[in-house]
This record gives C-alpha cells, sequence and structure tokens, in this order.
C-alpha cells in the first residue's frame, strides 16, 4: 500500500504492499586509506567501529556520526531477516548513495552504481540465505571530495562551506528497502496526459519477457468516480495503451479532473498483473491529467496562460543536510510554499526525494526540476551529467507537479560557454536529448543567462529596487534593450546565435533579502534589513513591480528557507516564520498586468488540500 504504518512508500507511485523499510541503524566506517577492499573488510565486522542512522549522510548530526572532514570511501553494514518463497524474487532497493555505490549480500557483489541522486536496485534472490539465519548486507561508497567532474550541486568540496555552498553529502541519504515480488513483476510505470483527445498515456514494463501471454488489469478512479476498469493482453517486455477519459465526470468539470495548484486532482490506479485468475503482481500508482506549455510569450498549464509564483528550494536541513529529517519534513515544506503563496517551487542544485514531489502532486504545487551541476567542462564532466540526468528524467516524468526541466544552472560547469563551441553544443544536447526522451514538458537548456536552447528565457536578476526591475522589464522595448545590453550578474543573456523568439521570460532568480542576521556570524545575502516592516516594504515593492511588467510571465524569489550561511530565506533554517506569513501571501499573490484574466480566489488552503483518501492498494 502507499501508507504503511502511517509512513509513506518511498516510490509513491510504483508501490507495493508489505515493503521493509531498512532505514534506520547501520554499521558504519571510514576508508580514508581506501584500504578495504584489499583487507577482506566484506568478512571483518570487526572494522565496522562506528553505529550511522540510514539514511542521513556521515557530515549531518541526525547520522550520530556528524563529521564533515573529506572522506572520499565510507563503507556500511547491517544484517536483515527476510522470508522469501521458492517462487519468490527480493529486490534490494536505495533511493540514492553518493557518488559511487558497491553493494554486497551474503559476500556476492549484487550491484554497482556510478551517480549520487538517483536510484537503483539488486535482486538478491539467488544469493539469499535460505535457512531463516540472518542475511548481511554491506556497501562501500566512494565519493572524491575535490573530483569537479562528479554532478554535486551545492556540496562544498572544502571542509567549511561558504557563500552559497553546503556541507558535502556522502553515502547513503535516500531510503533503503526491500520488496518481495514473484518471478515476473513490473519494474517501471508512466504516465501521459493527453488533455487535447481526452486520453491518459499508460507505459508498464516488466523486468523479463512472459512466456506466455498475460493479463494486466487497469482500474482508474478520481474522488471515488471510476474512469476505467480495462484489461490488456501482455505477451511483451512492455506495453502501451490509450486510456479514454471521455467521461461525464471529465466533460463536466475541470475542477473535477484536471491537475493544477489550485485543484490537485490525482487519478488513482491499481494494476494487476495477473496470468490466468492467479494475480502474478499488484501495484499502487497515480497519475495527474494535466498540460504544459508555452505560447504567445505565456507559460500554458491545460491550455490557458499561467502565472509562475516560484519560490527557491535548497531542500537542505541544519541536522540532516539533504536527507529531509523525516518524511513530515518533505511535506511541510510544500505546505509551507503555498502558505506563502507561491504557486510553484523550483529545486535548486538538486533532485529531490520521490517523497516531496508526492506531496507536490498531492498538494498541489508546481515544480522545476534541475539538476546537481559539476563545476568543470570536460568529456568526463559531460558523460557523468548526461548520464545522471537521463536517470532523473526517467525517475520523475510521471508526477504532474513536474512542469519544467532545468538540467543547467548559470552555466555551472561551462565556463566559456559565451565563446566555446563544444560547450554550447553541450547545451544544446542536453537540451535535445531531455526533449527525446520527455516532449510534454518545456526545457530550460541553462537557467540565468547565456540561453543557448530553452523554451523559457529564465533570467537571474537580483536588481534591490522596484524601479530598476521596470525599467528593464516594463516594456517590450525595455526587454529588447535588457537582454541585448545590459547584462543583470555581467553575463550576457544569450550566446551568439541564440535570439529571443516570443519565449516566455521569467525572473527564475530574484530578491535574496536577507533579514536582519545576527552581527558578527557568516552570512551571506543580496541586501540586508534590520526589522519586518522594512523587509515587507522591500518584499513589496520588488514583487509589486514584477507583477507591474507585462512582459514578465513569472517569478522565483530566493528563497523559501534560511541555509547555513545563506540568511535570505523567507522561513528561518528551522522552519518557523520570521515574518507574518499573511502579510507575504498577499504580496505574493499581487495580481500581475501579464495576466489580467488571472483568478487568484479559487485557491484552497492547506487545511481543505489535504483533506484526502491515501489511496493504496
Amino acid at each position: 500500500m502507499l501508507f504503511q504504518d502511517d509512513e509513506l512508500h518511498p516510490r509513491p507511485q510504483l508501490a507495493r504492499p508489505g515493503w521493509t523499510n531498512l532505514s534506520g541503524p547501520w554499521q558504519f566506517a571510514f576508508d580514508d586509506e581506501d584500504v578495504g577492499l584489499n583487507q577482506d573488510w566484506l568478512n571483518r565486522p570487526e572494522v565496522f567501529d562506528r553505529t550511522i542512522n540510514v539514511p542521513f549522510p556521515p557530515e549531518s548530526p541526525a547520522s550520530g556520526i556528524g563529521d564533515t572532514a573529506p572522506h572520499r570511501v565510507v563503507w556500511y553494514r547491517r544484517t536483515f531477516k527476510v522470508t522469501a518463497e521458492d517462487n519468490q524474487r527480493c529486490l534490494l532497493h536505495f533511493g540514492a548513495v553518493d557518488y559511487q555505490a558497491q553493494v554486497w549480500v551474503n559476500g556476492y557483489l549484487v550491484a554497482q552504481h556510478e551517480g549520487g541522486h538517483t536510484p537503483f536496485e539488486a535482486d538478491i534472490s539467488q544469493v539469499l540465505r535460505r535457512d531463516n539465519s540472518e542475511q548481511v548486507v554491506v556497501v562501500r561508497a566512494f565519493d572524491q571530495p575535490f573530483d569537479l567532474t562528479q554532478p554535486r550541486g551545492k556540496q562544498y568540496w572544502e571542509k567549511e562551506p561558504r557563500r552559497i555552498w553546503y556541507h558535502r553529502t556522502t553515502g547513503i541519504w535516500q531510503p533503503v528497502w526491500l520488496e518481495l515480488v514473484g518471478q515476473i513483476y513490473i519494474t517501471e510505470i508512466r504516465w501521459t496526459p493527453d488533455l487535447n483527445r481526452g486520453l491518459l498515456g499508460l507505459q508498464v514494463r516488466l523486468n523479463q519477457v512472459p512466456s506466455k501471454p498475460l493479463n494486466l488489469h487497469l482500474r482508474l478512479s478520481v474522488d471515488s468516480v471510476l474512469l476505467a476498469d480495462d484489461i490488456y493482453l501482455f505477451d511483451s517486455l512492455e506495453v502501451r495503451r490509450k486510456i479514454a477519459l471521455e467521461t461525464h465526470e471529465l466533460t463536466m468539470s475541470r475542477e473535477r479532473v484536471l491537475w493544477s495548484p489550485e485543484f490537485p486532482n490525482l487519478i488513482e490506479a491499481t494494476i494487476q498483473l495477473r496470468e490466468g485468475s492467479q494475480t502474478l503482481d499488484e501495484v499502487y500508482s497515480y497519475a495527474g491529467l494535466r498540460s504544459v506549455g508555452f505560447a504567445n510569450g505565456r507559460f500554458l498549464l491545460n491550455g490557458r496562460p499561467y502565472y509562475i509564483r516560484s519560490v527557491l528550494e535548497q531542500g537542505y536541513w541544519p541536522e540532516s543536510h539533504l536527507a529531509a529529517p523525516n518524511e513530515a519534513a518533505l511535506r511541510r515544506e510544500v505546505e509551507l510554499a503555498k502558505e506563502l503563496g507561491f504557486n510553484c517551487i523550483r529545486i535548486h542544485q538538486k533532485v529531490e526525494d520521490p517523497r516531496f514531489l508526492y506531496w507536490c502532486d498531492r498538494l498541489g504545487l508546481m515544480v522545476w526540476g534541475e539538476m546537481a551541476n559539476a563545476y568543470v567542462f570536460s568529456d568526463i564532466a559531460v558523460e557523468r551529467l548526461i548520464r545522471e540526468w537521463l536517470e532523473v528524467v526517467r525517475r520523475d516524468y510521471s508526477h504532474p507537479s513536474i512542469v519544467t526541466w532545468v538540467p543547467l544552472n548559470e552555466s555551472w560547469g561551462v565556463p566559456g560557454l559565451e565563446h566555446d563551441p563544444a560547450q554550447q553544443s553541450y547545451i544544446r544536447a542536453l537540451y535535445n536529448v531531455t526533449h527525446a526522451v520527455d516532449n510534454t514538458r518545456p526545457v530550460i537548456g541553462n537557467d540565468g543567462w547565456e540561453h543557448v536552447a530553452s523554451d523559457v528565457w529564465g533570467i537571474h536578476d537580483y536588481a534591490l529596487d522596484g524601479e530598476s526591475i521596470r525599467e528593464r522589464y516594463g516594456t517590450a522595448e525595455a526587454v529588447e534593450r535588457t537582454l541585448r545590453d545590459i547584462q543583470p550578474h555581467y553575463r550576457s543573456l544569450a550566446v551568439a546565435g541564440a535570439h529571443h523568439n516570443g519565449e516566455p521570460i521569467m525572473l527564475t532568480e530574484c530578491g535574496g533579502i536577507s533579514f536582519a542576521p545576527q552581527l558578527g556570524t557568516a552570512w551571506w545575502g543580496y541586501a540586508t534589513v534590520g526589522d519586518e516592516a522594512t523587509f515587507l516594504a522591500k518584499y513589496d515593492d520588488l514583487i509589486s513591480a514584477i507583477a507591474d511588467c507585462p512582459t514578465i510571465t513569472g517569478f522565483c524569489y530566493t528563497q523559501l528557507t534560511d541555509t547555513g550561511q545563506e540568511t535570505n530565506g523567507l522561513v528561518r533554517a528551522d522552519r518557523t516564520f520570521k515574518l507574518d506569513p499573511q502579510a507575504i501571501r498577499e504580496i505574493t499573490r499581487r495580481p500581475s498586468r501579464s495576466m489580467p484574466g488571472e483568478i487568484l480566489d479559487n485557491i484552497q488552503t492547506v487545511t481543505e488540500i489535504t483533506s484526502f483518501q491515501q489511496g493504496g492498494v
């Protein structure tokens, strides 16, 4: 089921009942000399001289280790029991291990994975001990602190973070769990809505080609209204179907069926793989019926112009760093953004936990999905980022909340982008390969400046007075001059050969006002104010100016929470409010001149949107 003992499944869009959580205490050891393989640490439990609380990285206090010094090799060990029948397979899942992982079960190597932000699994059926004794899992993680070709995002390579960088995240930092399945089972589900034709695309993949035709039984419902109850023949590795949803409920009311931040309707799905009357596999999933795109300089949601009110999300907690302290904290992050009036959140230099995306789907918050970037340009850096980015897009393809993909930010990893044809080709490749695997969402090749290929022109402009914003973006002529001449942050907004052709323009980073940092402490912000009234006046000045510009179709304010030495959050690092949230909300929701017909009075409260039935199998 989706929830087990009030705990959300680590992979909410492909959830099975009876999964086993392996998070919690593990044995742990640093291997600074990298001798563990040669000295056979696999068979030496005595070398694991510490205990770590998985899935928190060893740099974090929540892990029980709290050591922020560089450690390039770490080892984990734990025992577990599992009872698998002869006709069952046992799958061992890892949400994310940073950066390279090797996994052994009972001394057998069962998995190797490179990429610190994406999941992997191992079928451990053949190496399990069948005498009901304890099983042993050992993980070795290699994370070179000074290798800047690794996609690392905001993880700083020195011991102490500074400016906009934070402590590293090494090793396991997302959930670990077990699932028992049959010999043939569902490995992947993809949902592709098609609003124009009233269809929902479904793609289901199996672990192997069935030896005989099987049946796939699908039930879809919205708010207890049955939309589909279909059976499909399954005789290959995957099946693709277009499910007709032209029901009375669908055509009667967009608010009852379509997904949006105002009405986050989800289509609940139960999928069974059957051989005759026998159920071979059963999973719970869900989809959102919505479309995103752009036309005539406007961002479109469900075919209509939609104004983006976004906030930057670092996804970092003092006690647990990039790993959330618990699942409730992920939900609370979404609630905070909505309470402050935002309809969108930009995950910044991080690939977020699927449970966070679940709450965005469920509660109604759009997401800009971004990749954690490397810091140098080389063939290895290109290969690493593209490979991992494709895993990200594949993992998160079906989340209705994700409305835009951002593989690169502010030319990180491409320092010579403006003049180097090779780096420009890299951006075009990222843009094109993202569209090749997901052509349902806009893509920004490089957000902030130096645009090469982008469906939305995201501009990072930290002007600190409203008048400057109006001068730069108040008219079409002003925007043309800004794109050509002004260059916020002294960076060209377009490289040679790239031209703005009517794509939506958004200030995808702005603001960054630091509210009263304590004197004498290390902090980072773009401006500082000392009291609440001054902050609200400055915030109102900026947001009102952005809303006054008919050429701007959305913004992203920096940022939601204080993070480390960055004190420019709207809430503190402990997620308590610095300022009156209602006052912030009223400013955030200023009507925009670019959307004169925008409806602002149909936003449901957090209480209303969280009153839902927890679906599951």
